[in-house]
């Protein structure tokens, strides 16, 4: 009974550790870091919550899910440009959607916020958080979307 109840509790310990390990984010270093005072100076409270906590915009929110324009997409937060308009699509989830970033300019990563792996899109200069990438992007193309919040993004036209 004793060697049974020393098996139950090292058990424990065990998966509450590897638990908790999915919930610590990996710290990376990026070319642009500033203090968290320096970013609010800059950036909207909006894009401070989405970019460098974070958070997510409603759906249907942003002025760039509807843009049809020719350009590119950059970082709000460093102007890293991240996607070309050419690879923007109508994915119908509120969100604008690309099948492809620039390549070498996004850092990816993986979120368990909602209680299950994703990985999350985040910009390879300042480690802003972006969105979140599917495997439910058009077939012809790569199979993935980049599911952005647009608040994350600033459009420069062509």
């Amino acid at each position: 009974m004793e060697k049974l109840l020393s098996l139950i509790c090292v058990s424990l310990l065990f998966f509450s550790c590897n638990g908790q390990d999915k919930n610590k984010k990996e710290q990376k270093s990026y070319p642009i870091t500033k203090t968290e005072s320096e970013w609010k100076s800059e950036l909207s409270e909006f894009e401070f919550y989405v970019l460098r906590q974070a958070g997510t915009e409603r759906p249907y929110t942003s002025e760039l899910n509807d843009n049809h324009e020719k350009g590119t997409y950059v970082c709000a937060g460093c102007q890293n440009p991240l996607y070309k308009s050419e690879h923007k699509f109508n994915s119908g989830t509120g969100w604008p959607s690309f099948d492809r970033a620039i390549e070498g300019n996004i850092d990816t990563s993986v979120d368990y916020n909602i209680g299950y792996a994703r990985k999350e899109l985040l910009c390879n200069n300042c480690g802003g958080h972006l969105g979140h990438m599917f495997g439910d992007g058009p077939e012809n193309t790569t199979g993935k979307r980049h599911c952005i919040n647009g608040v994350s993004l600033n459009f420069i036209p062509e």
